[in-house]
């Protein structure tokens, strides 16, 4: 199908803190595509550096063939008019609004979206994703269990109808059954609604095993590359972050 997503040797920096040094690394649409890395690695840094929030000193990143983002010289599209292009990042820690309801969550999520038809199917087709939001559209977020919430937060980043859905952690502090589910539902997104995937994840072997390529990323650099099963069996991923 092509490249959805181009990074061309992006740098971002901290004050004198390089936390990514020329990167570059591409995304194709239809696949799922996994980044891992050590705590510090600059992995999330590169999901913000994605949606603009976090500025670039080298390099630009590419999306359908437009560039959105690169150095403060040449300018960058601002965070929202990448969103409007089809990106979703659902962040680390999930950042659900507490004292709303899940169905209030969710229209949050659709604020870019003015046709209320398209919303209400949006959440009708999120409800039968996930079941236990449809059951409990009406409580508080803050009273659901971390796995709900993060599908929460998953439901809410698809309701603006992206074409790339970027995860950070999905799976951060949740039970292993809980982010086994999660990442057949994330599976499932990409085969039935057709989103491509970026996901960032500490679980390597899951992310790997969901991931039909995927980079391994230490000190904000770039060091393998190759498809989910090469870098499965690759003896240096196995012993840095597969426990082998």
């Amino acid at each position: 199908m092509g490249e959805i997503l181009k990074i061309d040797g992006i740098s971002v920096s901290y004050g004198n803190i390089r936390a990514l040094s020329n990167v570059s690394m591409s995304v194709e649409e239809g696949a799922i595509v996994s980044l891992i890395g050590a705590n510090g690695a600059g992995k999330s840094t590169l999901l913000k550096a994605i949606v603009g929030l976090e500025p670039l000193k080298e390099g630009s990143i590419t999306y359908d063939g437009e560039v959105i983002c690169q150095t403060k010289h040449h300018g960058s599209l601002t965070t929202d008019l990448i969103a409007r292009r089809g990106i979703a990042l659902v962040p680390e820690g999930r950042h659900v609004f507490a004292d709303m309801t899940v169905e209030e969550n969710l229209d949050m999520g659709a604020f870019m979206v003015r046709d209320q038809e398209l919303i209400s199917k949006r959440k009708a087709d999120m409800f039968d994703l996930f079941p236990i939001l449809g059951a409990r559209k009406k409580q508080k977020t803050r009273s659901l269990s971390g796995g709900e919430q993060q599908m929460m937060a998953i439901a809410r980043a698809l309701m603006s109808g992206p074409r790339l859905l970027l995860l950070d952690e999905p799976g951060l502090g949740l039970a292993p059954l809980i982010v086994q589910d999660i990442f057949n539902t994330i599976k499932l997104i990409n085969e039935t609604n057709k989103v491509t995937v970026f996901l960032v994840e500490q679980n390597a072997r899951l992310a790997l095993k969901s991931s039909s390529y995927g980079y391994v990323l230490e000190n904000g650099k770039i060091v393998l590359q190759d498809s989910g099963a090469a870098l499965l069996g690759n003896e240096r991923v196995q012993k840095a972050y597969l426990g082998a």
